[in-house]
């Protein structure tokens, strides 16, 4: 069986790193300094770095050095996903399985922490989503639908499951699946967001949990294309 400090070991970059206060003045050592300290050569201190920096631990900038960033999952779970739906694209689906569950497992602790002001604020995305559809020409409110959401689950002291959501819309826009112009199902969407925003305010939150999983069934309803990712 293998040791626990095996199965999670890390690089000596990273461990040294966990070592350092959360601190923004925090001085990171230039890398032959650095190298020293950790006893690995540069080239290999090159490396590691470049992986911190992938994960989001690390930015590397000329002049300025190496600053240490607070730890946050996203950076490390697109990149990890971003490559997973280009090589199989089905993972898309898969993911977006997941961010059902996770949306429904968290919703009601979520919408009962949430502001008199959030509320309105989800009033307000509900209102100028629906302007733009009916505008001329019509607009998509794709902004507003991440924001929408979002928004929901923003009061959760779980940042994971925030940040798993965040990852999945930015994974929904650059897989191309905003880009959808059925204005009758996109108004749909919109008319479940308008449902929901008013079983929240009424505090009716199981109720508003079952909306949301019905409107998130809507989307078996769009034809499934191939996902293609689409970086700016």
């Amino acid at each position: 069986m293998e040791t626990t400090q095996k199965r999670y070991q890390i690089s000596e970059l990273l461990k040294y790193l966990a070592s350092l206060p959360e601190d923004e003045n925090t001085r990171i050592p230039p890398l032959a300094e650095l190298s020293q300290i950790l006893g690995i050569s540069v080239a290999s201190l090159r490396e590691q770095l470049e992986v911190a920096r992938m994960m989001g631990i690390l930015e590397i900038k000329p002049k300025a050095g190496i600053k240490k960033n607070q730890y946050q999952l996203k950076p490390a779970l697109l990149a990890s996903l971003s490559y997973g739906v280009e090589v199989n694209n089905r993972l898309f689906w898969q993911v977006a399985d997941m961010r059902k569950h996770l949306e429904a497992a968290y919703f009601i602790d979520a919408v009962q922490m949430l502001s008199t002001a959030d509320k309105e604020e989800l009033s307000a995305l509900v209102k100028k989503a629906q302007q733009k559809l009916r505008s001329i020409p019509s607009q998509l409110p794709n902004a507003e639908h991440r924001q929408f959401h979002l928004t929901m689950y923003r009061r959760l002291s779980n940042h994971m499951v925030y940040e798993f959501l965040e990852t999945y819309w930015d994974l929904y826009r650059l897989t191309g699946m905003d880009v959808y112009t059925d204005i009758n199902y996109v108004d749909r969407v919109w008319q479940y967001h308008g449902r929901i925003v008013e079983q929240i305010k009424n505090g009716n939150y199981t109720q508003g949990m079952q909306i949301l999983l019905e409107h998130m069934d809507l989307i078996s309803q769009r034809e499934r294309p191939a996902p293609r990712l689409s970086f700016e």
